[in-house]
C-alpha cells in the first residue's frame, strides 16, 4: 500500500516502521507525516506515543480514535519546515490536512512544534492557522442609522 502521508513510498518503507515502533522518525517532518498516517490507518496509540510528557497527560485516546474513525482522510500537504533535521533539537512543520466529515470537505491548517527528547522527536504543540478575520471597509450601520440605500428611512425599517 502507498503511504497516506503523500511521500509516494510504500507504507512499509515510509511511515510504517515509525508507527510500529520499529524505528524512530529521523526528522520532525517524518514524525509529522507518521502522525497524519496514524490517523488514516487508525493507529491512534502512535499519536499518544509521539507526544511529549505534558501532552500525553491530557491526551484522550478514545475520543481521538472515534474522530479518526469517523473521518475520511484525503491528503496531507507539508507547507513549510523550519529546522527539525537529523542534527537539530527542535523544529516546526506547517501542514494542511484535508479530510471529509459529515459530507463536508474540511481542512486543518497548523504549525506544529517538535522537540527532540531523549533522542527521539516528540510533538510539543500545534497552533491552528485560520483565516484572517473579516474587516469592514466602512463603519457598521446601526439599526437606527439612515439606510445606506438612500431611501431616507431608518436602516431597521428598510434594508435591515
Amino acid at each position: 500500500m502507498i503511504c497516506p502521508c503523500g511521500s509516494k513510498l510504500e507504507y512499509k518503507d515510509c511511515c510504517g516502521p515509525f508507527i510500529e515502533q520499529k524505528k524512530l522518525a529521523p526528522t520532525a517532518e517524518a514524525l509529522m507525516r507518521s502522525r497524519y498516517t496514524a490517523y488514516v490507518v487508525g493507529k491512534i496509540e502512535h499519536l499518544e506515543y509521539t507526544l511529549d510528557d505534558k501532552g500525553r497527560d491530557s491526551f484522550d485516546l478514545e475520543s481521538t480514535r472515534e474522530w479518526s474513525e469517523n473521518t475520511k482522510w484525503k491528503e496531507l500537504e507539508i507547507v513549510s519546515v523550519e529546522g527539525g533535521g537529523v542534527d537539530d533539537d527542535d523544529g516546526v512543520v506547517e501542514f494542511m490536512a484535508r479530510y471529509e466529515m459529515d459530507d463536508q470537505d474540511l481542512e486543518h491548517h497548523e504549525r506544529a512544534t517538535f522537540k527532540k527528547q531523549d533522542g527521539r522527536w516528540a510533538f510539543i504543540e500545534g497552533r491552528v492557522i485560520g483565516r484572517d478575520p473579516y474587516r469592514r471597509d466602512e463603519p457598521k450601520v446601526g439599526r437606527n442609522d439612515p439606510c445606506p440605500c438612500g431611501s431616507g428611512k431608518k436602516f431597521k425599517k428598510c434594508c435591515g
